[in-house]
């Protein structure tokens, strides 16, 4: 009996490996990276530009998903997979879900084969429909925009977490936001400087070196740093 039933356990996991879903077997986040992102932008909400090759990933999957039609919404995932694997394979306007405007501009892709296998597009499509969903871009859209609402030193502090390193009078971390205004009081723009590019060795007794934030733009440094006079002082 022990024999038998570790054969009936290996044919299980057999039948388990081979239906297995392909984008378990693949990092399809990369693969999507490494195989789309020369022609499509992959963010969402997408960064456009006119000399794009294709149109952004998040503009076809959602374009798809839409003009896709199932009769039991269950299987749209199902059916997108397929599609955007043959497609990929065997592309050409007649399949394609692009209206005739897009298929000028861009004009049909060209097959894919050699470049990605049928598993991998899958395991990529069913990423692709799990990554850009409607609901999940509007969250973003909807916190970017509660963010654009802000003041920007508000923003800024939120964002950054300002707080967790410097107290508005207290020291934590980092030196108190009181200690930072009272030495650039008359030199605001050193402040912001020290925002965008961060610091090292300024605050005896104080290790942690301020870190860089050079995503941030001047006016909103120039925001911090004002509120920082204003209110800390």
């Amino acid at each position: 009996m022990r024999p038998l039933s570790a054969f009936l356990a290996l044919l299980l996991l057999v039948g388990c490996e081979q239906k297995q879903d392909p984008a378990t077997r693949y990092d399809a986040k990369a693969l999507l990276k490494q195989k789309c992102s020369q022609c499509h932008n992959l963010d969402m909400p997408p960064q456009t530009s006119p000399d794009e090759k294709a149109p952004p990933m998040m503009a076809v999957t959602f374009h798809v998903r839409d003009f896709m039609k199932v009769a039991n919404p269950a299987e749209k995932r199902r059916k997108f997979i397929d599609f955007v694997t043959d497609y990929a394979l065997n592309p050409s306007a007649k399949k394609s879900y692009c209206d005739k405007k897009s298929l000028e501009s861009y004009g049909v892709m060209p097959s894919q084969k050699g470049n990605i296998t049928p598993e991998e597009l899958q395991a990529v499509a069913g990423y692709m429909y799990d990554h850009y969903d409607p609901e999940k871009f509007m969250k973003i859209m909807t916190e970017r925009a509660r963010l654009a609402a802000m003041p920007a030193y508000k923003r800024v502090l939120e964002q950054k977490n300002c707080l967790g390193c410097h107290g508005l009078k207290k020291d934590k971390v980092a030196p108190a936001f009181s200690k930072i205004a009272k030495r650039y009081r008359d030199n605001p723009d050193a402040m912001a400087q020290s925002i965008r590019h961060g610091s090292r060795g300024k605050w005896a007794g104080f290790k942690l070196a301020m870190p860089p934030f050079k995503d941030l733009t001047p006016a909103d440094a120039k925001a911090v740093s004002e509120w920082i006079l204003k209110e800390a002082r």
